[in-house]
């Protein structure tokens, strides 16, 4: 806590007194790089500033404000979480760990963040950065990966923070908060996730076991991943004039509902292509580029084609849109698709 006191970052979430600055840095932070997320943070929060805006956001402008961040589900659980609030909970984030967790999209983790940071309340918040220097403390080499171990380094804070009460609330009256973002902070700055944890500045040093014996190479032990599969795709940038094509994606699966340009989960030759679009008056027809996008689980290898069209209007359905280059920036379409924009915007511009 100390350390922390001294060496904490500034970050637009942080200090705020606000509960739903924690709950919404926390979803937005999950699987996402603190830097990416700031300036996000940020331009959300000017857009959305209270749960009950949130609760009554439109979709394609929730999803707009998301794009980048990935993980799109994380952006519908928010709207659902912030609708049940205000129906329910005067639009407030309640201070009780169990209500939180009734909560749509709210696990134990965001529960645990939100009540320690926001209420001070003394619940246990395990991130990946709390997993690692914990581990790392007690040379701890079971699976960090395994739920079992997140559970321990919960029993662990918990029974710490039940036996230890009056002499951290004497230290900071804010102790749970501030030692929750402790932890945090030590495994985001010193007790890094990919390098060499800088062990010399480290205020746990004295006590760290896998330090004492030169362990932090191997510890934490975390499982290798499954190998992701690899899908060929064939994509294309569907144009008449200035104007092109975007459709929604099904309402399930791999980025519901969100906006893509025209898919085939396959990879199709050119005299496919003509098959497939026989209700278009093709004008031109070429290979634009190759690429690919990772996901946790999936490679998509995409064969991007530009083709102009006479009219697109044949293709027009409920969840189709047909915009000039400069609108599409209006709507959101993933990062999956970011290479294809720029294309199109490079070429306009």
């Amino acid at each position: 806590m100390d350390w922390y006191y001294q060496n904490k970052r500034s970050l637009p979430w942080r200090d705020t007194n606000n509960a739903y600055d924690v709950y919404l840095s926390e979803i937005m932070l999950q699987q996402t790089r603190v830097e990416a997320v700031k300036e996000k943070f940020i331009a959300f929060k000017q857009e959305v500033p209270t749960i009950k805006e949130l609760s009554e956001i439109d979709d394609d402008k929730l999803m707009k404000l998301w794009e980048g961040l990935g993980y799109y589900n994380r952006a519908r659980n928010l709207k659902k979480c912030a609708i049940e609030l205000t129906n329910n909970h005067q639009a407030t984030l309640p201070n009780n760990h169990k209500d939180l967790l009734s909560l749509p999209g709210i696990g134990p983790y965001t529960a645990g963040a939100i009540a320690s940071i926001a209420y001070n309340q003394p619940i246990a918040a395990v991130d990946g950065n709390v997993l690692r220097v914990l581990a790392r403390l007690f040379a701890y080499e079971h699976d960090i990966k395994d739920p079992y171990t997140r559970t321990q380094f919960e029993d662990v804070l918990n029974t710490f923070y039940q036996q230890n009460e009056t002499f951290l609330l004497k230290k900071d009256t804010n102790a749970y908060s501030t030692l929750t973002q402790s932890l945090m902070e030590l495994g985001a700055l010193i007790c890094v996730p990919n390098g060499t944890p800088n062990c010399q500045n480290c205020p746990l040093n004295k006590s760290c076991k896998a330090y004492q014996t030169q362990t932090t190479n191997r510890i934490p032990y975390r499982s290798p991943s499954k190998r992701r599969t690899i899908q060929k795709r064939t994509v294309l940038i569907l144009k008449q004039d200035d104007n092109y094509y975007i459709q929604k994606r099904k309402p399930t699966g791999l980025l519901a509902n969100l906006y893509e340009f025209y898919g085939i989960d396959e990879k199709q030759s050119p005299k496919k292509l003509k098959q497939q679009l026989n209700s278009l008056t093709i004008l031109s027809m070429q290979k634009a580029f190759t690429y690919k996008h990772i996901f946790s689980h999936i490679e998509w290898h995409m064969d991007v084609y530009e083709i102009e069209v006479k009219d697109l209007t044949p293709l027009l359905q409920e969840n189709s849109l047909i915009l000039s280059y400069k609108d599409l920036n209006t709507i959101a379409i993933p990062s999956a698709f970011k290479p294809i924009k720029d294309y199109i915007l490079t070429k306009k511009s």
